[in-house]
């Protein structure tokens, strides 16, 4: 089902016809707190719980290779040197280059249409990977898999956004985001339990870890279609009050930051903003420790000495403490409207794992294993914290959509980065790998503290008057700046 390109539901409806933005907003009266708390649970129970499960079932599906490799996936595909870098590579390509046009697309077709669609696809390509007969045959899938992953993870971003005020984004985003955490956990169990069909069908282990988990997400996407949600303006679980109060409040958090038409000058603004270039600077930086725990974690444990199956319950624990932590941080930035320190936070605790890595040889392995700890923690506390502090700079659908896109697809280039700095003839050792992943680890940490000294200088700007010049734009124009509307306050972490 098309949605509607403008919203139906405008600010000067809400107030009986008279005009439209803070003066508006001031003539209403205020909204009751019960029942707004009251809507903020409802979207809670509504919009979280079946993206989230999705979303662990699209990082399982694009990670389960780690966990099939150590069971004898490269033997029998006969792989040899940096095949197994090279197959994750190619998922890369195809995901960073269609990430903004999947956003785009989403913007002109119901969510759970769109979302659903790509699900089904990718889970029907995870059985071909399991079913491939040649090493030709798993690249081309990888590609595939990359295809079409490319929509879910800014759509749902995007998603999220147009649901909560700024300063409730936070915690919502890292729900969301704890179930790539947790799928580190759960993928690792289940591979553990899928690798004991080995034999069954005369499959190895490594194929049945990619046929069922494949089957369990086409079901998944069938749900999906029914669960997960729409534009607020159009969704089926809000009645006609909610969905009023709904905008309303969106609308009063962002002031006059619209930006629901994509013209020349709009778009200008949308690739002119430097605030999205840094955000994915910042994003780049930390993802690819993200990454590089979800591919090379239970090789590493499984160099460790450990056997495979060991190798992979062993780094359950790691993902669980990572997830709580990164849930317990979400609840504080919110609760204390500030980001920056815990993105700083989060860098510091990850570079202390990465030194023990990089002198592993001068360690026993319980404290290389404890490295892994503050790795996977440090990273998973600063990674989905980026993504809402862009998110929360930016006003109107169309910014959101293109910046949440760019962000993440641009930003998943440390996907490349990590899936090609293991080399495996360095193993179990990995020094380029963990000495560059500590260095993009810190660019990570300049690019935060790049974009929190910007905030900085332009709300100081805006509290002398410096953007009032806007006010004399023609109003087709100031109703379209998003958030470089004058009345749009950047939030200071």
């Amino acid at each position: 089902m098309d949605v509607p390109f403008e919203k139906p539901v405008l600010a000067d409806e809400l107030s009986g016809g008279r005009s439209s933005g803070c003066d508006a907003s001031h003539d209403l009266e205020a909204i009751d707190k019960v029942a707004e708390k009251k809507l903020v649970r409802k979207c809670d129970i509504h919009v979280l719980p079946m993206i989230s499960i999705l979303y662990i079932l699209t990082f399982i599906d694009r990670i389960n290779i780690g966990n099939a490799r150590i069971q004898g996936l490269e033997k029998d595909l006969h792989m040899e040197g940096n095949d197994y870098n090279i197959a994750l590579f190619m998922f890369f390509i195809p995901y960073i280059l269609f990430e903004v046009p999947s956003n785009i697309v989403l913007r002109k077709i119901a969510p759970s249409t769109w979302l659903s669609f790509i699900i089904f696809c990718w889970g029907v390509i995870t059985v071909c990977m399991g079913v491939t007969k040649s090493y030709a045959g798993l690249v081309v899938c990888r590609f595939l898999l990359g295809f079409f992953e490319a929509g879910f993870v800014p759509g749902c971003i995007y998603l999220i956004s147009m649901y909560y005020q700024r300063y409730e984004l936070q915690w919502r985003v890292s729900v969301f985001f704890c179930a790539s955490i947790l799928s580190g956990a759960f993928g690792g169990l289940f591979a553990y339990g899928l690798a004991n069909m080995a034999g069954i069908g005369g499959y190895n282990g490594w194929r049945w870890i990619f046929i069922i988990e494949g089957l369990v997400t086409i079901v998944a996407a069938v749900a999906a279609r029914f669960f997960v949600v729409d534009w607020p303006e159009t969704s089926n679980f809000l009645t006609s009050e909610e969905r009023i109060m709904l905008v309303r409040r969106l609308r009063e958090d962002v002031a006059e930051a619209k930006m629901d038409r994509m013209d020349k000058k709009s778009t200008r603004r949308v690739f002119g903003d430097w605030k999205i270039y840094v955000g994915t600077v910042m994003y780049f930086g930390i993802v690819i420790t993200g990454y590089s725990t979800s591919f090379f974690t239970p090789t590493i444990l499984n160099q460790l000495g450990w056997t495979a199956i060991h190798a992979q319950v062993m780094s359950i624990p790691i993902y669980i403490v990572a997830a709580t932590v990164a849930l317990i941080v979400a609840f504080c930035t919110d609760r204390l409207r500030h980001r920056y320190a815990f993105t700083m936070i989060g860098v510091l605790i990850a570079t202390a794992g990465y030194v023990i890595l990089l002198a592993q040889k001068s360690v026993p392995v319980s404290a290389r294993y404890f490295a892994l700890y503050l790795v996977t923690t440090g990273g998973y506390i600063t990674q989905p914290v980026t993504l809402a502090w862009l998110s929360n700079n930016m006003g109107g659908h169309y910014k959101r959509s293109v910046s949440s896109a760019l962000q993440i697809g641009i930003g998943n280039c440390g996907g490349i980065v990590a899936s090609n700095i293991y080399i495996t003839k360095q193993a179990p050792t990995y020094p380029a790998g963990f000495g560059i992943s500590l260095g993009m680890l810190w660019l990570c940490g300049l690019a935060c503290t790049v974009f929190v000294t910007g905030l900085w200088l332009e709300n100081r700007k805006r509290d002398k008057g410096g953007r009032d010049y806007m006010y004399a734009l023609e109003k087709v124009e100031l109703e379209n700046l998003g958030d470089d509307h004058p009345s749009f306050s950047k939030e200071m972490p």
